[in-house]
């Protein structure tokens, strides 16, 4: 607990003692009224007199209609037509409900706060030789930094020096801790687990990762859902109406009947204290942020409620699949070898793209693991998209596509699956084929599962790849829907007429990396970047940005935005309800404060415990 939090508790439980002793002496001992008057305004000061005074400074500053205002006008009513124990009650009641919900908004604002606690405020500068301790913001891109385990990274950064462990868990949600060494890019925010590291820093404090989602968290609260909207513009009138309402209530009626004022003025305080509408105007706008911060622990980032909102109505998914689907990058998937192993096939072919920056030439050396001696080689000549020939240990290799080897007067196998193919060909003679493809990620399928789970009516790949290859892809996922051979143009053309097949009310999504979709973005209604950590692109374009590369972080996503939408519509059920029979009620005089105190505090209780749910998904 907070020290608010703390002495808040203090003060109801103090309250709660001398009213006690307040009622025991009431029936004990034979007190004049003005004797119990005293007796009970003393008990009222102890647990209630902050209500009063926030009540007359809102007023002062034009807030006229809130709970404070109809808790104070309710208690010091009562106390005016003699219910003094009734009035105490109700103050009462009221501090143990701000306690709750103090509670409740403490615990949900945490996952968040996490977040905006990313970054230490200093860092180890080596200047001259030596550690100087200074503030972030004076750190210059270019200097290095020491970083020593155990301490967070202040700053984005690549690795001088050493090499250690990282958890990242504060930005991704990922408890597996990642190795980086000299060369690797380091953010800011992960916590270094093992030896110290001299980092070269890339990026100024302001626009560092963690600088940026920070900013991001805070500007989230902006942002509200139209049920949030609904529930402020609807407590902004309903509340001066119920005022309106109880003062007709107890004028009316004795003007009419002639019946005693007292009984009706105690109907009208009822139905003051029954109609303070905390239970919405806390409960809902609480699941939302419960719902934001369960995302934001999972590394999923929600730059408001809105989204989560058009989130939780999501019927058609949209993806892109390079980086989004697949991994990006280029792998060896197959080798047929030809008249020699494998083993030398692949160095072979390693060795004639030793010079090549082409990312097939790179993922053929990432493939082959081992340090190249390039001194083996000779004579590399490139044709620019065709292949390579080079002199490794006095023979002629070709490394290439078909039509390279073709020229060559070879005839080359033709592969049965997917992916780019490299002939190789020694000293005239043809070697067999490599295969290399773009990786489909170990969790696509599973994210694709997960989502039809969710209620997903229509899954779709949009990719600028070739038709074979977005097929392959497409079939292994069993996507609903792949088109292929995709510019820019086709992109937003195919997002039109997605957007014309959405039923009322459903929403559509776009999945990308944030880098070069701007324009798909902007035809969704939410769009959302993978693998945004470190991405000044991702983290801009997009409404969520999940900060690892996992695809089946957005079905977690698309779960928390279901259950928050749940708990925010049962939420405004039950209160309205229980508030609507009870209203009735206490104006008929079937219910007193008692009930009326439940209808308040009670439903409020009950209703931001239920919030507090959407902070719980697994």
């Amino acid at each position: 607990m907070t020290k608010r939090q703390r002495n808040l508790l203090v003060k109801i439980i103090a309250g709660a003692v001398l009213f006690a002793v307040a009622m025991v002496i009431k029936h004990v001992v034979d007190l004049p009224w003005w004797g119990e008057l005293i007796l009970f305004l003393a008990v009222y000061a102890e647990a209630g007199w902050d209500v009063i005074y926030k009540a007359g400074r809102n007023i002062a500053h034009g807030q006229i209609f809130d709970e404070n205002f109809l808790m104070a006008v309710a208690s010091v009513a009562a106390f005016a037509i003699g219910e003094y124990p009734e009035a105490v009650e109700v103050i009462l009641f009221y501090q143990i409900g701000t306690w709750f919900e103090q509670m409740a908004v403490g615990r949900s604002r945490q996952a968040v706060s996490d977040l905006l606690d990313l970054c230490p405020d200093e860092a180890t500068v080596l200047r001259d030789g030596k550690p100087e301790t200074v503030l972030v913001d004076e750190v210059e891109v270019g200097e290095h930094i020491l970083v020593r385990a155990g301490e967070k990274i202040p700053l984005d950064a690549v690795v001088f020096q050493g090499h250690t462990t990282l958890d990242t868990a504060a930005l991704t949600g990922e408890s597996m801790p990642a190795s980086v060494k000299e060369g690797d890019e380091v953010f800011s925010g992960c916590v270094n687990l093992s030896g110290a590291i001299e980092l070269t820093v890339t990026k100024p404090a302001s626009e560092s990762t963690a600088a940026k989602i920070m900013e991001m968290v805070e500007s989230s609260a902006s942002s509200k859902a139209k049920t949030e909207q609904f529930i402020t513009k609807f407590a902004r009138y309903y509340t001066p109406c119920v005022v309106i309402a109880a003062v007709i209530l107890a004028v009316l009626p004795p003007l009419i009947t002639g019946q005693a004022w007292s009984e009706w003025i105690y109907r009208a305080l009822t139905f003051l204290i029954i109609s303070c509408p905390c239970a919405l105007v806390i409960s809902v706008p609480l699941s939302f942020f419960g719902g934001i911060g369960c995302a934001s622990k999972q590394g999923v980032l929600v730059k408001g409620s809105n989204y989560l909102e058009s989130l939780s109505h999501a019927e058609i998914v949209v993806m892109d699949k390079t980086g989004t689907l697949t991994e990006g990058k280029f792998h060896v998937t197959q080798q047929n070898a030809v008249g020699i192993s494998e083993a030398e096939q692949l160095e072979l072919a390693a060795l004639a793209e030793s010079a090549s920056n082409h990312p097939i030439g790179q993922s053929l050396r990432e493939a082959y693991g081992k340090e190249l001696d390039i001194s083996r080689v000779q004579d590399i000549q490139e044709s620019a998209g065709h292949g390579v020939s080079a002199l490794v240990d006095g023979k002629k290799v070709l490394a290439g596509n078909a039509a390279y080897l073709q020229e060559a007067g070879l005839e080359p196998l033709v592969p049965r699956q997917t992916g780019t193919a490299v002939h190789v060909a020694v000293d005239g003679v043809y070697a067999g084929y490599l295969l290399i493809a773009d990786a489909i990620k170990p969790d696509s399928a599973e994210a694709v599962r997960e989502l039809r789970r969710s209620g997903i009516d229509c899954l779709a790949m949009l990719t600028g790849d070739s038709e074979s290859t977005a097929k392959a892809v497409g079939e292994a996922l069993q996507l609903d829907e792949v088109h292929a051979k995709c510019l820019p143009a086709d992109k937003v053309s195919y997002m039109q007429q997605y957007r014309e097949k959405l039923s009322s009310g459903r929403t559509l999504v776009f999945v990308g990396d944030g880098m070069n979709d701007a324009p798909v973005l902007a035809q969704s209604d939410v769009g959302v970047a993978m693998g945004g950590l470190g991405s000044d692109a991702a983290i801009a374009a997009a409404d969520l940005v999940i900060l690892d590369d996992k695809p089946s972080k957005l079905a977690f996503a698309v779960r928390v935005a279901r259950k928050t939408m749940r708990l925010a519509r049962e939420n405004i059920v039950f209160a309205l309800g229980v508030k609507a029979v009870i209203l009735v009620l206490g104006a008929c005089g079937l219910a007193g404060i008692g009930w009326a105190v439940f209808a308040d505090v009670g439903v409020s209780v009950i209703a931001i415990l239920n919030a507090t749910r959407a902070m719980r998904q697994k």
